[in-house]
Protein backbone atom coordinates (compact mmCIF):
# COMPACT_ATOMS: atom_id res chain seq x y z
CA UNK A 1 0.00 0.00 0.00
CA UNK A 2 0.97 3.78 -0.42
CA UNK A 3 0.78 6.28 2.52
CA UNK A 4 -2.35 7.70 0.41
CA UNK A 5 -4.06 3.76 0.70
CA UNK A 6 -2.92 3.54 3.84
CA UNK A 7 -6.24 2.87 6.22
CA UNK A 8 -6.34 4.95 9.74
CA UNK A 9 -7.55 4.00 13.13
CA UNK A 10 -11.60 4.83 13.15
CA UNK A 11 -15.11 3.58 14.40
CA UNK A 12 -17.70 3.22 12.42
CA UNK A 13 -21.23 3.95 13.73
CA UNK A 14 -24.69 2.63 12.40
CA UNK A 15 -27.86 4.16 13.11
CA UNK A 16 -30.86 6.55 12.19
CA UNK A 17 -31.38 9.83 10.71
CA UNK A 18 -28.26 12.32 10.95
CA UNK A 19 -29.04 15.40 10.11
CA UNK A 20 -24.84 17.13 11.01
CA UNK A 21 -23.56 13.99 8.85
CA UNK A 22 -26.26 14.68 5.61
CA UNK A 23 -24.86 18.07 6.00
CA UNK A 24 -21.76 17.54 5.79
CA UNK A 25 -22.14 14.39 3.00
CA UNK A 26 -23.85 17.41 0.93
CA UNK A 27 -21.58 19.81 1.17
CA UNK A 28 -18.87 17.30 0.59
CA UNK A 29 -20.39 16.17 -2.55
CA UNK A 30 -21.26 19.30 -3.73
CA UNK A 31 -17.69 20.40 -4.06
CA UNK A 32 -16.63 17.64 -5.54
CA UNK A 33 -19.42 16.97 -8.03
CA UNK A 34 -19.34 21.51 -8.82
CA UNK A 35 -15.40 20.27 -9.54
CA UNK A 36 -15.75 17.64 -12.12
CA UNK A 37 -19.03 19.37 -13.52
CA UNK A 38 -16.63 22.42 -14.87
CA UNK A 39 -18.23 24.31 -11.84
CA UNK A 40 -22.30 23.71 -12.40
CA UNK A 41 -24.23 24.20 -9.37
CA UNK A 42 -27.02 22.78 -8.24
CA UNK A 43 -29.94 24.91 -7.76
CA UNK A 44 -33.26 23.88 -6.38
CA UNK A 45 -36.52 23.95 -8.33
CA UNK A 46 -39.95 24.00 -6.59
CA UNK A 47 -43.33 24.22 -8.38
CA UNK A 48 -46.82 24.56 -6.32
CA UNK A 49 -50.37 24.77 -6.98
CA UNK A 50 -53.03 26.41 -4.25
CA UNK A 51 -56.83 26.62 -4.14
CA UNK A 52 -58.82 29.93 -3.30
CA UNK A 53 -58.23 29.04 0.47
CA UNK A 54 -54.53 28.61 0.00
CA UNK A 55 -54.55 24.94 0.55
CA UNK A 56 -51.71 22.62 -0.93
CA UNK A 57 -53.60 20.91 -4.52
CA UNK A 58 -49.80 19.62 -5.51
CA UNK A 59 -46.66 20.23 -5.78
CA UNK A 60 -42.94 19.52 -6.91
CA UNK A 61 -39.84 19.59 -6.44
CA UNK A 62 -36.44 19.00 -8.61
CA UNK A 63 -33.00 20.82 -9.01
CA UNK A 64 -31.41 21.89 -12.07
CA UNK A 65 -27.36 21.11 -12.29
CA UNK A 66 -25.74 22.99 -15.64
CA UNK A 67 -27.93 20.91 -18.23
CA UNK A 68 -29.81 18.39 -15.97
CA UNK A 69 -33.17 18.75 -14.58
CA UNK A 70 -34.15 15.98 -12.03
CA UNK A 71 -37.80 16.01 -10.48
CA UNK A 72 -37.40 14.53 -6.69
CA UNK A 73 -41.03 14.59 -5.88
CA UNK A 74 -44.71 15.17 -7.62
CA UNK A 75 -47.79 15.15 -5.96
CA UNK A 76 -51.31 16.28 -6.14
CA UNK A 77 -54.20 15.93 -3.69
CA UNK A 78 -56.53 12.69 -4.39
CA UNK A 79 -59.46 15.18 -5.07
CA UNK A 80 -57.53 16.80 -7.65
CA UNK A 81 -55.96 14.11 -9.55
CA UNK A 82 -56.77 13.45 -13.14
CA UNK A 83 -57.50 17.19 -13.10
CA UNK A 84 -54.44 17.89 -15.45
CA UNK A 85 -52.42 19.27 -12.20
CA UNK A 86 -49.86 16.74 -12.96
CA UNK A 87 -49.00 17.54 -15.99
CA UNK A 88 -49.67 21.91 -15.66
CA UNK A 89 -46.88 21.14 -12.72
CA UNK A 90 -44.44 19.46 -14.94
CA UNK A 91 -44.98 21.46 -17.62
CA UNK A 92 -44.01 24.76 -15.51
CA UNK A 93 -40.69 22.91 -13.99
CA UNK A 94 -39.40 21.83 -17.69
CA UNK A 95 -40.24 25.68 -19.08
CA UNK A 96 -37.93 26.89 -15.71
CA UNK A 97 -35.25 24.22 -16.39
CA UNK A 98 -35.02 25.55 -20.11
CA UNK A 99 -34.86 28.73 -18.73
CA UNK A 100 -32.20 27.65 -16.54
CA UNK A 101 -30.04 25.77 -19.45
CA UNK A 102 -31.28 22.89 -18.95
CA UNK A 103 -31.39 20.13 -21.86
CA UNK A 104 -32.64 17.05 -20.07
CA UNK A 105 -34.79 16.13 -17.31
CA UNK A 106 -35.26 12.67 -15.55
CA UNK A 107 -37.23 11.36 -12.65
CA UNK A 108 -38.18 7.69 -11.49
CA UNK A 109 -41.71 6.93 -9.95
CA UNK A 110 -42.67 3.54 -8.13
CA UNK A 111 -44.44 0.94 -10.77
CA UNK A 112 -47.40 1.36 -8.48
CA UNK A 113 -47.28 4.93 -8.65
CA UNK A 114 -47.54 6.77 -11.86
CA UNK A 115 -45.49 4.89 -14.61
CA UNK A 116 -47.91 5.50 -16.86
CA UNK A 117 -48.03 9.58 -16.42
CA UNK A 118 -44.41 10.39 -18.11
CA UNK A 119 -44.37 8.88 -21.63
CA UNK A 120 -47.87 11.34 -21.82
CA UNK A 121 -45.55 13.93 -21.35
CA UNK A 122 -42.85 12.86 -23.87
CA UNK A 123 -40.57 10.62 -21.14
CA UNK A 124 -38.81 7.55 -22.34
CA UNK A 125 -38.65 4.48 -19.99
CA UNK A 126 -34.88 4.32 -19.17
CA UNK A 127 -34.49 1.58 -17.12
CA UNK A 128 -36.86 -0.58 -14.48
CA UNK A 129 -35.08 -1.76 -10.89
CA UNK A 130 -36.59 -4.91 -8.79
CA UNK A 131 -36.02 -4.95 -5.47
CA UNK A 132 -39.33 -2.20 -4.22
CA UNK A 133 -41.26 -4.21 -1.34
CA UNK A 134 -44.33 -5.51 -2.16
CA UNK A 135 -43.10 -6.77 -6.02
CA UNK A 136 -42.65 -3.26 -7.16
CA UNK A 137 -40.22 -1.62 -9.38
CA UNK A 138 -38.06 1.20 -9.39
CA UNK A 139 -39.09 2.92 -13.18
CA UNK A 140 -36.76 5.55 -14.19
CA UNK A 141 -37.68 8.24 -16.95
CA UNK A 142 -35.99 10.76 -19.20
CA UNK A 143 -36.83 14.01 -21.73
CA UNK A 144 -34.60 15.69 -24.24
CA UNK A 145 -36.33 19.07 -23.61
CA UNK A 146 -36.63 21.72 -26.29
CA UNK A 147 -34.16 24.69 -25.97
CA UNK A 148 -34.84 28.15 -25.83
CA UNK A 149 -35.88 29.58 -29.10
CA UNK A 150 -32.75 32.53 -29.08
Amino acid sequence: MTSEQRSVAASLQVGGQDHELEKRLDEELTAFNTAAADGATTEPLSVRVADEAADLIGGLTAWTWGSLACVDMLWVRADQRHAGWGGRLMRAAEEEAVRRGCTDMIVSTYSFQAPGFYPRLGFRERARIEGVPGGHEDVYFHKRLRTAEL
